[in-house]
């Protein structure tokens, strides 16, 4: 997504330019609010109100530029987020809407919503989240696993479940890792005490990692917050 808006927004420039998102998603994830931004050119005319239309004719109909604003220069998408806040999706009916096709996980099989809240429940505070981590190839020994979990929260749909997890930042593929894991212990695949000794893994022991990284498909990046 971000080299086709980038290519958009150098159209629209007349010149090379860089955008800067607030994070990576993989590849399924669904973003309703990714932040980004870019350095306009000095000497344009164009106020923030006019690059979304000019931009958007630019971008297929599934990316869309929703709001433009001028920020201070020292402003970054990244570096100057403390938070984001991610919902997770799980369809529970025996047969999954056509229409909701990688946009929820279906999770036919049945689960315990008690158990799911007490596991997510785990999560909240600051921890070591070293096993609710996937590796990129370039983590260097210093790197930093412990993040805070403000709220894991499910709510009830229709058709199922909703997580929502509120943090200071999340690892690579933490989120789905987190949701694994929940669901695996709902399901009765791992025992709670089992499952919460995965946190805060006292370094020099065989590192126990979360058994499930669930799917892309009902992942959405809901806020960045500034």
């Amino acid at each position: 997504m971000q080299d086709i808006i980038q290519k958009a927004i150098e159209e629209v420039a007349k010149q090379p330019l860089r955008l800067h998102g607030s994070g990576r998603t993989d590849t399924g994830v669904h973003a309703l609010a990714q932040i980004a931004h870019f350095d306009a050119p000095e000497e344009t005319t164009m106020n923030p109100y006019n690059w979304v239309p000019a931009l958007n004719c630019k971008l297929p109909a599934t990316i869309r530029i929703m709001a433009c604003e001028e920020v201070a220069p020292d402003f970054h998408s990244r570096f100057s987020a403390i938070g984001k806040i991610y919902h997770f999706d799980l369809c529970t009916d025996p047969v999954m809407p056509p229409l909701k096709a990688g946009t929820a996980w279906h999770l036919p099989r049945q689960l315990d919503a008690g158990v799911l809240r007490e596991a997510l429940s785990i999560y909240l505070g600051r921890h070591d989240f070293h096993a609710f981590a996937a590796y990129r190839g370039n983590e260097t020994p210093d790197i930093d696993w412990c993040r805070t979990i403000h709220s894991a929260d499910l709510a009830t749909l229709e058709d199922g479940y909703r997580i929502t997890y509120s943090g200071d930042g999340f690892l690579y593929k933490m989120v789905r890792l987190l949701t694994g894991g929940a669901v695996h212990a709902a399901q009765g695949r791992i025992r709670l005490d089992d499952f919460a000794a995965l946190l805060d893994q006292p370094a020099g022991l065989p590192l126990g990692k979360s058994p499930l990284c669930a799917p892309a498909d009902g992942l959405f990046l809901q806020k960045v917050i500034y």
